[in-house]
């Protein structure tokens, strides 16, 4: 099975780009409809659009994406941008980890990954510490205007 794993951020971000989710869903269907010659043996995963990445005991979607991964029933797992999976490191090295253990693979929009290959992994870590920056940037931004405002 290839999984699809779409999240945005929060509702506001959904609200404003509610077009972004459904152009996703067609190009991802697009892309995969020659994958192993089975458009059925792809499910898209979107009940975490409005929840940030920050944590994932709040992403059931997240969660039932591991799940899956660990009973060996995904082979590849598709995201806009890899970062957009998880923006912790617990959540992110845990699933580089499953997705080695049980050789499922990781799609983006730039590139292939395979977790069990050094290069990839390197790759991949980079991407998780990048996105892990992101958040605290954003968080530092925040806390920056709050402060501006009062």
């Amino acid at each position: 099975m290839a999984y699809v794993y779409l999240r945005q951020s929060s509702l506001m971000q959904v609200t404003r780009h509610a077009r972004s989710a459904p152009n996703s869903n067609i190009r991802w269907w697009s892309a995969l409809s020659n994958w192993d010659g089975e458009v059925q043996r792809v499910e898209i995963i979107d009940e975490d659009l409005g929840k940030s990445g920050a944590d994932a005991f709040a992403r059931g979607g997240f969660q039932y994406l591991l799940a899956e991964i660990s009973l060996a029933r995904a082979g590849l797992v598709l995201s806009y941008d890899a970062s957009r999976l998880a923006r912790n490191n617990r959540d992110w090295y845990q699933l580089l980890e499953v997705c080695s253990i049980f050789g499922t693979l990781i799609a983006d929009g730039e590139r292939l990954y395979d977790p069990r290959l050094y290069h990839d992994r390197l790759l991949l870590g980079l991407t998780g510490m990048r996105s892990l920056a992101e958040l605290h940037q954003l968080k530092q931004r925040m806390q920056a205007g709050a402060r501006d405002i009062r």
